[in-house]
């Protein structure tokens, strides 16, 4: 049978010389296409499961699924009621099941409480995979991204409606992963689990800056893509809740209603009702070392190459993002989530995201830059680039924003990225809006140079082209596009894999993504890969860039101390644009 998974079921035991057994169950998912997805362990007494589960990149696109429902239950007062609520669900659906050979279930209680489902993620400790996203909320520009859904009583009236906050997931109904770029086939297969008529059905993951890279491995467990419809999720509203469990299933990938019941039930036994109020704060540990790849001499070196490089008259290259890797090491374990928690308080006007597959580490960041948001036709992206640091007075302050307003240097930086996304949506949209064309966007520690652009697409399927076109901006790449790649393939020796690239979700009628800066790579007792990246165009300086590192760097390692449990010595896997 085409597309058939074929999965095996194995049990190993470990003993050590004092005879101290440590037991270890999983079930290794293997396609024919996918060899990276075999489970990792850190060390021979950890015990990590991972559940075989359906890749939807293995069948058929143009296959439709047999049925893509959303049933709201009864609103209940607390997490603990709304797990009761849909344990009892999934017994009668065990008594009843569909007659359908393949379907996409989703059952939704709310919640009268409103819990941050960071911290119901934090919860649910290391319940692999895992997603988390988070809408960025501005107060101060007003143009966050906010899903506004109906939310039944459990009988069909008295709708209401509740801006989404952020969602939280984990277990995998369905994952997307491959090891080729990502193609419009793959975008096709995610599409078919998806529907307009059911919004909190979506699809999170993210995409590979460079898709024809080595993947290293750090970011072997990703692949190319990984993208994740969660068994299990926990959507914040703004004054409320939501807990939802999400059931697929499809006899022609060998995954039928009965497995994935069963694969539900188990993630469901795992799952932990009582919410904990997470302190977002950090705890002052200090980083033990920290060494950087390029080092400052290599550095001015690969600037002044790229300099040659833009100032020759038979060049095309105006502009190359190049970026610095650095190795942190620290004295304790990092919690992603607790440090995606400390990453909120730092970004109120900014994307928080995690992600992490069954078998790999955590990728979790807090990024400012929208790359595109699609609602029906509707789409808007932003260009964002140049930096300065955040004045310590307002006088300060203002000063270094008329500064950045008025470098020539910083002007070209932004104009590049400005015109190139501009075009890239012109290609594919009706009309295209620009405002405001230039202003300066203020972070925490950070401002930048930024514009809005907006239009309607043509057609749906347009999405996937925009996403294609898009990434990579030349905010993280370069200009043009092909030569800034080839420039960092043949200048970077390490792999940079989500950092700068897409991270997001699908929806049936509204998707958003960012760009996959301000991030982090987590993962207990592994190395610690640490990137900063700026943009080199004529004028630049090597010194000045190198500083850009440093500030870039210095915002994340800050947040990167973190009130955590002392454990053994640990290196943290980071990357920061």
């Amino acid at each position: 049978m085409a597309g058939a998974v074929v999965r095996h079921y194995l049990t190993t035991r470990f003993m050590d010389s004092e005879t101290t057994k440590c037991n270890i169950s999983y079930s290794l998912h293997s396609h024919t296409r996918s060899p990276y997805s075999l489970p990792l362990f850190h060390n021979k007494y950890e015990t990590r499961r991972v559940v075989a589960l359906m890749n939807g990149c293995e069948g058929d696109p143009k296959l439709p699924i047999g049925s893509i429902e959303t049933r709201t239950l009864t609103t209940v007062p607390s997490p603990s009621k709304a797990m009761e609520r849909l344990d009892v669900a999934i017994r009668e659906l065990k008594c009843n099941p569909p007659p359908l050979t393949s379907g996409m279930l989703r059952l939704q209680v709310p919640i009268e409480e409103q819990i941050e489902a960071i911290e119901w993620l934090h919860a649910q400790h290391d319940n692999l995979p895992r997603c988390f996203f988070s809408g960025r909320r501005s107060r101060a520009n007003g143009n966050g991204s906010n899903l506004l859904m109906e939310i039944g009583n459990g009988n069909g009236d008295n709708c209401f409606t509740h801006n989404l906050v952020g969602a939280a997931g984990v277990g995998s109904a369905v994952f997307f992963q491959q090891l080729h770029p990502f193609s419009y086939h793959d975008w096709r297969s995610i599409k078919r689990f998806l529907s307009a008529k059911c919004p909190l059905i979506r699809a999170y993951g993210a995409i590979r800056f460079d898709a024809t890279a080595n993947i290293s491995p750090e970011w072997k467990a990703f692949g190319s893509f990984y993208f994740m419809v969660p068994q299990v999720e926990f959507d914040e509203l703004e004054g409320s809740s939501m807990l939802a469990i999400t059931i697929a299933w499809d006899n022609a990938l060998s995954w039928t209603w009965d497995e994935a019941i069963h694969s539900l039930e188990t993630t469901m036994q795992q799952i932990a009702s009582v919410v904990v109020k997470l302190k977002k704060e950090a705890s002052g540990e200090p980083i033990l070392s920290k060494t950087h790849v390029p080092n400052k001499t290599h550095w001015d070196l690969a600037v002044e190459k790229a300099l040659q490089e833009i100032n020759t008259s038979s060049s095309q290259l105006v502009k190359v993002v190049l970026a610095r890797s650095s190795r942190i090491l620290t004295a304790t374990n990092i919690d992603p989530i607790a440090w995606l928690a400390c990453l909120q308080v730092e970004g109120e006007d900014a994307y928080q995201f995690c992600l992490q597959p069954p078998n790999g580490p955590a990728f979790v960041g807090n990024t400012p830059e929208r790359l595109f948001h699609r609602k029906w036709l509707s789409i808007s992206s932003e260009a964002l680039a140049a930096t300065r640091a955040r004045g310590e007075s307002s006088d300060l302050d203002l000063q270094l924003e008329n500064d950045l307003l008025s470098s020539p240097k910083d002007h070209l930086e932004f104009t590049v990225v400005r015109e190139n996304i501009q075009n890239k949506l012109e290609s594919v949209c009706e009309r295209v809006v620009v405002e405001p064309k230039k202003t300066v966007r203020k972070l925490r520690r950070i401002q930048h140079l930024y514009a809005q652009l907006s239009g309607n697409l043509r057609r749906e399927d347009d999405e996937f082209e925009i996403l294609s076109s898009l990434h990579p901006t030349p905010a993280v790449c370069g200009l043009p596009r092909e030569a800034a790649r080839l420039f960092i393939s043949e200048t970077e020796m390490f792999d940079r894999g989500m950092y700068a690239g897409p991270v997001g979700w699908f929806g049936g009628g509204e998707s958003e993504f960012a760009v996959g800066i301000r991030s982090a790579l987590v993962e207990k007792d592994s190395g610690a890969l640490v990137y900063a990246g700026t943009g080199i165009v004529e004028g630049s300086n090597p010194s000045s860039e190198w500083d850009e590192l440093e500030l870039k760097t210095c915002q994340c390692t800050k947040l990167l101390q973190l009130e955590v449990p002392k454990q053994s010595k640990v290196e943290i896997l980071e990357i920061i644009y």
